[in-house]
C-alpha cells in the first residue's frame, strides 16, 4: 500500500510539474479553435508598451523637448547673421532750434540696411559683433534752405565683456545639458516602471487564465461526479438527496466558470489599455513560468544598486542645479562691471562710389562698474536659503542610498522565503490530487456524500492556485531585484535601459 502511495505521488508530481508548464498552451490550443487570438510573450508585451503606451509616449515627448532645447541653446552659441532693411522711410517735423533760437522744418527721406554678425564666446560670457549699415539720405532744412543727399556706410566691430560676475552662457549650457540627462533618467525609470506594471498585468491575466482552467477542470469533474450521483439513484443505491446535492455543486462549479471567465475577459482589457493595444484584438498571454533556483549574492547586488540606480544619479544632479541656484543667488546685489570695446570706419559721400574717399575713423571705450552699497541682508539671507537647499537635497542623496540598501535586503529575503513556499505549494498540490483521487473512489462505491467530495475539490484547486501564485511572486521578486540593483541575475548581465533611449 505504501509502494503505491509513492507511485501515485511521483505520477503526480509529474503530472503536475508538466501541467503548470504546458497547460497554458493547451489553453491556448483549444481556444484556438474557437476564437481567433493572438498569442503575446511578455518580451512583445514590453516592446508594445514601450511604443503605445500613454505614459511612455509623454515621457518620450518630454525627451524630446530636453534634447531639442539643448540643441538650440547650442546653435545659439555659433555665429549668428541677420539682415534689416528699411527701404523707405519719411518724415516731415517743425521743432525749435536753439542754437539759431528760431523754429524750423525738416524734410527727410532715407532708405538703409543693416548687416550684422554676432559670435557669443562661451570662454569669457563675451560677445563679438560685426555691423554694417549702408543707407542713402535726402534731407531738406527749412533754415539753410538747402537739400543734402547722399550715401553713407558705417562699418564696426564692438566687443561686449562682462567683468567681475559669473560665466551665464556656460551656467545656461550646463542646465540644460543636465535637464537632459535627467529627462534620460526620467525616460529609462519609467521604462523599468512600466515593465513592473506590464509584467504584474501579465501575470494577472495568466493567473486568471489559471484560474479559468483549474474551473473548468473543476467543472468537468461536477460532471462526471453528477453522473455518477445520478446512475446511482436511478440505480436505487443513494437516497435522492444525494442528486440535489449533486445538481447544487454542479450548478455552483458551473457559475464559479463562468464568473472566471468575465475575470479573465475583463483582466485582459485592462492589459490592452495599459499596453496601448486596440480593445478590439484578442490576445492570450504566454508565459514561461518555469522557476529556476537563483543563487544570489547579496552583497554584489547592493553593489550593483548602490554603482547603477538612476535615482541616486538624480539626486547628484538635484545637488548641482542647487549650486547653481546659489551662483546665481550671489550675484543678486553683486559688485560687477561691464568693458566695452568699438572700432569702426564711417564714410559719406553724394556718389555711390565715393562713400569711402574721406572717411572718418569711430572709435569708443566705456568701462561700467556696478557697486552695491547696502540691501538690507536680502542677499545674505537669501544666500542662507540656497545653502539650505543644498544640504537638503544632500540629506536626500543619503536618504536614497539608504532606501537602495533596505530594498535589496528586503527583496533577496523575499526570494529565499518564496522559493521554500514555491516546494510547499508544489507538494501541497501532490497531496490534494492523492486525497481528490482516494475520495473519488470512495464516492464511487458510495462511502462519501456528495457535499464531502465538493470539499475536497476545492481544496484542490485552491492548492493548483495557490502554487501557481507562488511562482509568479518569484517571477515578480526577481524582477523587483533587477529593478532595484539594474543587474539581471536569471541573464547575469547588467540592465542598460537608458541605451533603448539612443535606438
Amino acid at each position: 500500500m505504501v509502494k503505491r502511495i509513492q507511485i501515485d505521488k511521483m505520477k503526480i508530481l509529474i503530472k503536475t510539474r508538466s501541467r503548470y508548464i504546458f497547460s497554458g498552451f493547451l489553453l491556448i490550443i483549444s481556444t484556438l479553435c474557437v476564437f481567433p487570438q493572438k498569442g503575446l510573450t511578455l518580451e512583445e508585451a514590453l516592446k508594445v508598451a514601450e511604443t503605445n503606451s500613454p505614459t511612455m509616449k509623454k515621457t518620450r515627448l518630454s525627451l524630446v523637448r530636453s534634447q531639442e532645447n539643448l540643441n538650440a541653446q547650442k546653435a545659439a552659441l555659433k555665429s549668428s547673421f541677420s539682415l534689416s532693411v528699411n527701404p523707405i522711410g519719411y518724415s516731415q517735423n517743425r521743432t525749435f532750434n536753439e542754437l539759431i533760437s528760431k523754429w524750423n522744418s525738416t524734410q527727410t527721406t532715407e532708405s538703409y540696411s543693416l548687416f550684422t554678425i554676432s559670435q557669443p564666446i562661451v570662454l569669457t560670457d563675451a560677445r563679438v559683433s560685426l555691423t554694417n549699415k549702408f543707407g542713402y539720405t535726402d534731407s531738406y532744412s527749412e533754415y539753410t534752405d538747402q537739400t543734402t543727399k547722399g550715401f553713407s556706410n558705417n562699418l564696426s566691430l564692438s566687443l561686449d565683456q562682462p567683468l567681475f560676475t559669473y560665466n551665464r552662457t556656460k551656467l545656461q549650457l550646463r542646465e540644460l545639458e543636465l535637464a537632459l540627462e535627467n529627462s534620460q533618467l526620467n525616460y529609462a525609470i519609467q521604462l523599468l516602471s512600466l515593465e513592473n506594471m506590464v509584467t504584474q498585468a501579465f501575470y494577472y491575466v495568466y493567473q486568471q487564465q489559471q484560474s479559468l482552467d483549474i474551473a473548468s477542470q473543476a467543472y468537468e469533474n461536477m460532471k462526471k461526479s453528477y453522473e455518477v450521483s445520478r446512475n446511482k439513484v436511478d440505480a436505487g443505491i443513494s437516497p435522492r438527496e444525494e442528486m440535489f446535492q449533486a445538481e447544487l455543486n454542479l450548478a455552483t462549479a458551473r457559475s464559479d466558470y463562468e464568473n472566471k471567465q468575465v475575470d479573465l475577459e475583463n483582466a485582459k482589457d485592462d492589459f490592452k489599455v495599459l499596453i496601448g493595444m486596440s480593445l478590439y484584438d484578442d490576445l492570450i498571454v504566454l508565459p514561461n513560468i518555469a522557476v529556476d533556483t537563483v543563487q544570489i549574492d547579496i552583497s554584489f547586488a547592493i553593489d550593483q544598486g548602490l554603482a547603477n540606480r538612476m535615482e541616486l544619479r538624480q539626486r547628484k544632479i538635484s545637488i548641482e542645479e542647487s549650486e547653481f541656484e546659489l551662483m546665481q543667488t550671489k550675484s543678486l546685489n553683486e559688485f560687477k562691471g561691464s568693458l566695452g570695446l568699438s572700432v569702426g570706419l564711417f564714410g559719406d559721400n553724394e556718389k555711390f562710389g565715393g562713400v569711402y574717399d574721406n572717411p572718418t575713423d569711430n572709435e569708443s571705450v566705456s568701462l561700467s562698474l556696478i557697486i552695491p552699497l547696502w540691501d538690507w541682508g536680502e542677499r545674505k539671507s537669501r544666500i542662507k536659503a540656497s545653502e539650505a537647499s543644498i544640504e537638503t537635497a544632500n540629506i536626500s542623496l543619503e536618504e536614497e542610498q539608504n532606501d537602495i540598501i533596505l530594498s535589496i535586503r528586503k527583496v533577496y529575503r523575499n526570494l529565499l522565503n518564496l522559493q521554500n513556499q514555491i516546494e510547499i505549494a508544489r507538494q501541497n498540490v501532490i497531496n490534494a490530487q492523492l486525497t481528490y483521487d482516494l475520495n473519488l473512489e470512495k464516492y464511487k462505491n458510495g462511502d462519501l456524500t456528495g457535499m464531502d467530495l465538493n470539499i475536497f475539490q476545492n481544496q484542490l484547486s485552491e492548492k493548483q492556485l495557490s502554487y501557481t501564485n507562488s511562482l509568479i511572486s518569484y517571477k515578480f521578486e526577481l524582477l523587483n531585484l533587477k529593478i532595484q540593483t539594474l543587474y539581471d541575475f536569471e541573464k547575469k548581465e547588467a540592465v542598460s535601459p537608458v541605451m533603448s533611449i539612443e535606438e
